[in-house]
């Protein structure tokens, strides 16, 4: 015990609900990958701006991408608990770039197509993903279309055997390495959210080409600009109901916002626990500046930040993986702990002094690549505008 009978240090954590014993092994067996073939290699990939395509079908091997599929697909067999943990462990490979470009492959442009596709895409198109042989990317996000997606301009026309598709998508993940986007476009000429349609777009047709945008953090990762000139796609590739896709857009929207909440989380624990061990060990005025008030202070309010985003977005998942309506409690989780990941960080830049400036360290990619969490997947004025309306007001 330390002074005034408190403990020198806190116990260590036990299994939280609703993860069990079987989600812990596979803690384990993620951040052994982790460890031994992603962290060693995060500063090369983020010099290089871009990870090798290589890592995908690797995943795959090891079952990653597979986690929550039934067996008959080539999954796991497990469920969305098992992604969870996916979410929370890929934050620790030390480049937010990496773990966004694997994370949106496997949480975010895979789960329409398995969620709503047929039997024959599910075969074509999430067995391959699963295998990490084909690479996947979300499009919905345009120019002028944001969260907005009533805004949608991209739009497909009906020919015969398919239909024909131009417009642009920005901001895509994956979006340059992709082999197959599930892009959103206008089927109708109705506006609002009608007329929203979803199709399964092959990267190689005539037409369709990606440019990469150079952006504030995520360096490893490649964000795309995708221009569709008359790309063909057949009928077979749309996915779900014609005119119904605003409804695949909404379906995939809450695990997304969930998957950042446990990501945000994982990274706000990783900076926390790398700065705590500096302040150990950095001497200032004979003795290590952790045991100077003012930073001790910012370490309990830091503590208690990422505990309470750590509680609200397990809550959120308990009610999501029961099969509650959770966009409330998600909605929350996801407005909360991405603006504090962007703060914890800043803060541990702050208790680093000028080493936290530099890039050795890794802080000041954290600082940057947390900036992006109140913007993407709905922005916090987005989250805020939901929440007010869930309220009646």
């Amino acid at each position: 015990m330390g002074a005034k009978g408190l403990p020198q240090e806190p116990s260590a954590r036990q299994i939280m609900p609703p993860f069990g014993e079987e989600h812990e092994e596979l803690r384990d067996s993620l951040r052994r990958f982790v460890a031994a073939e992603l962290a060693p290699n995060a500063d090369e990939w983020e010099r290089e701006r871009w990870f090798p395509n290589e890592l995908f079908p690797r995943m795959g091997e090891l079952g990653f991408f597979g986690l929550s599929k039934p067996t008959e697909i080539g999954g796991q067999g497990g469920d969305v608990l098992h992604e969870a943990v996916l979410a929370e462990e890929l934050a620790a490979c030390g480049s937010a770039g990496v773990a966004a470009g694997l994370g949106a492959h496997v949480a975010i442009a895979t789960p329409p197509v398995w969620k709503f596709g047929t039997d024959d895409q599910h075969e074509r198109y999430v067995r391959p993903s699963v295998a990490g042989t084909k690479i996947a990317a979300l499009g919905i996000t345009e120019p002028d279309a944001g969260s907005d997606v009533a805004s949608l301009r991209t739009h497909a026309k009906e020919v015969d055997g398919g239909w024909i598709i131009s417009g642009e998508k920005c901001y895509i993940t994956n979006g340059v390495r992709a082999d197959f986007v599930v892009m959103a476009v206008k089927t109708t000429a109705e506006g609002g959210h009608g007329g929203i349609s979803f199709f399964i777009v092959d990267t190689d047709q005539p037409g369709y080409s990606a440019s990469k945008l150079e952006k504030m953090g995520w360096h490893a990762s490649d964000t795309a600009l995708i221009a569709l000139d008359e790309v063909f796609v057949p009928t077979e590739n749309l996915l779900g109901g014609i005119n119904e896709g605003f409804k695949l857009i909404m379906a995939n929207f809450q695990w997304e916002r969930l998957m950042m909440a446990l990501g945000s989380v994982a990274a706000m624990q990783l900076v926390f626990d790398k700065t705590l061990l500096y302040a150990a060990e950095r001497q200032a005025f004979g003795r290590p500046i952790g045991n100077f008030q003012a930073i001790r202070h910012k370490f309990a309010e830091m503590a208690t930040t990422i505990e309470a985003g750590r509680a609200l977005t397990y809550h959120a998942l308990r009610l999501f993986y029961d099969g509650h309506d959770a966009t409330r409690e998600v909605t929350m989780a996801k407005l909360k702990t991405q603006r504090d990941c962007f703060e914890v960080a800043d803060e541990c830049l702050q208790i680093h002094g000028g080493a936290g400036y530099m890039v050795e360290y890794g802080i000041e990619r954290a600082v940057r690549d947390a900036r992006l969490g109140p913007i993407g997947g709905g922005t916090d004025e987005v989250m805020a505008e939901i929440l007010g309306r869930s309220m009646g007001l």
